[in-house]
Order: structure tokens, then sequence, then C-alpha cells
């Protein structure tokens, strides 16, 4: 079992992303550079907070249309499991794998918290398991985490159940529905705002995330 992290010049979460998947939940997990062409040899993918390439032009506009990406998009086209936290979510949106996409905080200001998030589909491959009423308490860290989309798509994502997650009780950046987290058609693609990573030890506050991991690594052993 192997994932690739993947690293854009300005990524700066890809340390986390690597030793919660080495450490905690015990798989195989090695750094892909932007410049690559292939993910051969890889299981699932984990884009990694940040700000790649800057933020310069949009949030993960230039990443997306980097070289790994095209691996990126043949891998989930595959069914294979693939995750973007933070600016991994904007990159995941701006490379069409996941619809919508990420703007400046209602607030207008950089948020840094624990925030609660509560289950939406639990069908699917990165929520199964949760129980009924669950929420996880996972922190945030982001300027551009206010997730939209037209009437039209909102619909969509609820009709066909591609939300993943909302923020309980607290909208801490104004998305619409407090929409955190989306799915692709097929389910496998994840984009969250919040950082799992980050949240998988009791001493950094929680272990909830390693629950969205432990998911991952369910995925890649039932493949």
């Amino acid at each position: 079992m192997r994932v690739a992290v993947l690293r854009f010049p300005g990524s700066n979460c890809d340390q986390d992303a690597l030793y919660a998947l080495r450490d905690d939940i015990g798989v195989d997990a090695d750094y892909v550079w932007h410049e690559e062409r292939s993910l051969d040899g890889f299981d699932a993918a984990f884009l990694p907070g940040g700000f790649s390439y800057g933020d310069y032009l949009r949030c993960g506009a230039m990443a997306s249309r980097t070289h790994v990406m095209d691996a990126v998009r043949e891998m989930a086209d595959a069914g294979k499991p693939v995750i973007g936290a933070c600016n991994g979510f904007q990159v995941l949106c701006e490379s069409g794998l996941l619809p919508g996409a990420l703007l400046r905080n209602a607030s207008q200001k950089f948020v840094c918290k624990f925030v609660e998030l509560e289950p939406v589909n639990r069908d699917s491959l990165w929520t199964r398991g949760l129980s009924d009423g669950e929420v996880l308490r996972i922190p945030i860290a982001h300027g551009e985490g206010r997730y939209v989309c037209d009437d039209a798509t909102l619909a969509r994502l609820k009709a066909e159940n591609r939300i993943a997650f909302r923020y309980a009780g607290d909208n801490p950046n104004g998305s619409i529905d407090a929409i955190a987290g989306v799915l692709n058609e097929k389910g496998n693609v994840l984009g969250l705002m919040p950082h799992p990573e980050r949240a998988t030890k009791a001493r950094l506050g929680s272990e909830d995330g390693k629950k969205i991991l432990l998911a991952l690594l369910r995925a890649i052993v039932a493949q």
C-alpha cells in the first residue's frame, strides 16, 4: 500500500500529511514532485495544504495545471482514492476533479481553529463506519475556504449525495450550505477544507482526523 503526497512550490502541510500517513495509519507514503508525469506504483494520492505557487492567480489554479495533475486525473478515473485538504481541495476544484470553487472567507480574515464536522453522506468510502450523530473535531487554517457553487450544482450535489461534510454549528468561512467537503461522482475523490492530518493524536487536540485517514486505508485495501 503506497500513497503519493504531492508537493508543489509553496506546499507547507506536506510533511504533516506524510508523517500522519506513515506513523498514524501505517501506510507507505512518499513525496511526489509536481513535475512528475506518472503515479505508477501508488494506490492513492494526498494533495496537502499550503500556498501552492504562492496563491498567485487563484488558489490552486497554477498547481492544477502541472504535469502531476494529469496523473492524478488518471488515478481518479481508475477509481483510486484521492484526497485534497485545504489547498489540496482548491487544486481539485481548479483542476475540474471537483465542482465549485473556494473563495475568500466571508470575514475577509484568515481563520485558524478547531471546528466541528458533521458527516452528511455516510455511505461514501470516506465516511462509512461513522456512527449516526457523530461529529468530528478537526482544525482549519485558511483564508480562502468559502465553498461556492451555482444553484444547479448545489442541487446536483444534494441529489447525488455528494456533500461529504458540513460544518456543525459555526460556519467559519461562510461556505454555501455550510459545506466543508465534497465528493466526485464516483465518490473516490474527496475535497476537504479542514486538515485531518493535523488531528491524529490526542496531544494534537483531537484524534478525529485519523478516522478519515483510516477510511483511506480501508479503501486501498478494498481495491
